[in-house]
């Protein structure tokens, strides 16, 4: 009884670390739009509407074309009207998106299996910019 016991609890606590979660394939198009405030001229997506120190509050189409992925890591375009930029990435093990670009980066989460939410941050010394955009694959 002793020995089948701890075979149980073994099994146990075994369980979480064998169990594999299943990486998403990100490959495909993903569109959607952004909520975000800008401050400051913006960047090659967000340029100055109004070039003023007030923020701004903007909704940008955007498009996500990811061509490349290798288990975790990414790869791939991301484009508005005004700029397409390449991006580098990577699933975290806990499942967390993690995105850079040309300017800036991005940290995302899989919302479903054709949703995902990706928010933008950006420092320069003219320009700050946040920004959310909920993409749905095409």
């Amino acid at each position: 009884m002793k020995l089948s016991s701890i075979a149980i609890i073994a099994a146990f606590l075994a369980g979480p670390a064998m169990a594999q979660t299943a990486l998403p394939d990100l490959r495909g198009t993903w569109k959607g739009q952004s909520e975000s405030v800008v401050l400051g001229v913006g960047n090659s997506h967000h340029g100055p509407e109004m070039p003023d120190n007030e923020p701004q509050l903007r909704t940008q189409p955007f498009t996500l074309t990811i061509d490349k992925q290798d288990g975790r890591r990414f790869a791939g375009k991301f484009s508005s009207g005004h700029s397409t930029e390449t991006i580098i990435g990577i699933i975290s093990r806990s499942g967390a998106i993690y995105i850079v670009d040309d300017d800036g980066y991005d940290v995302g989460t899989i919302l479903a299996s054709n949703r995902m939410e990706l928010c933008y941050l950006h420092l320069s010394t003219n320009s700050r910019i946040v920004s959310c955009t909920e993409l749905i694959k095409q």
